[in-house]
């Protein structure tokens, strides 16, 4: 099984891009890369984790990158990564947003209640449909580009985003119905 050419390889005349241009733009990468995989996790630890592994795969398979669209190359192999640990793992892991310190959230304080209730609708969420979300609501993908990246139509894509969506909007509406009664 070849894992594409090594530095070796690349010394004899390989098609790669240079290494400090190669790893400068990964590097630039690194902010969305840790959101998307603290997102894919639920855990700062194992998002970590994650990201070190997409790094480390990354820079061993840099010879197979075509020049085009490194950022959803390196997703879809971040993707490909977790969605190997999950079948080997079989479970599921949440993470308490509080203890996410260092990822960006506006805080709100008009609804003291709203971060609980985000985060237990998001925990709720399957996988499959977290991802699409998370891939185009924050990392601003179109949907073309994230049916590219994790290898499914685009119309399962606006699929997945539309039960999402619909699913976060019935949970966080659900605690905030207030029956009404007359009085006799």
């Amino acid at each position: 099984m070849s894992h594409g050419p090594d530095w070796t390889d690349r010394a004899a005349g390989g098609t790669s891009p240079a290494p400090d241009a190669f790893e400068t733009q990964v590097l630039a990468l690194l902010p969305s890369l840790r959101r998307y995989s603290r997102s894919l996790t639920r855990s700062d630890i194992d998002g970590e984790d994650l990201l070190q592994d997409c790094v480390e795969k990354v820079l061993m398979r840099r010879g197979q990158w075509r020049g085009l669209n490194l950022r959803g190359w390196v997703l879809t192999i971040m993707t490909n990564l977790y969605r190997n640990g999950l079948r080997q793992r079989g479970g599921r892991t949440f993470v308490d947003l509080d203890d996410s310190t260092d990822l960006p959230s506006p805080e709100i304080d008009a609804d003291p209640l709203e971060r609980s209730r985000l985060e237990i609708a998001l925990n709720t969420l399957p996988e499959e449909n977290r991802a699409v979300l998370m891939l185009i609501v924050v990392e601003g993908y179109s949907y073309q580009d994230v049916a590219n990246m994790l290898d499914i139509p685009i119309g399962t894509v606006m699929s997945r985003l539309s039960r999402a969506r619909k699913r976060l909007s019935d949970l966080m509406n659900s605690d905030n119905v207030v029956t009404l009664r007359r009085p006799k």
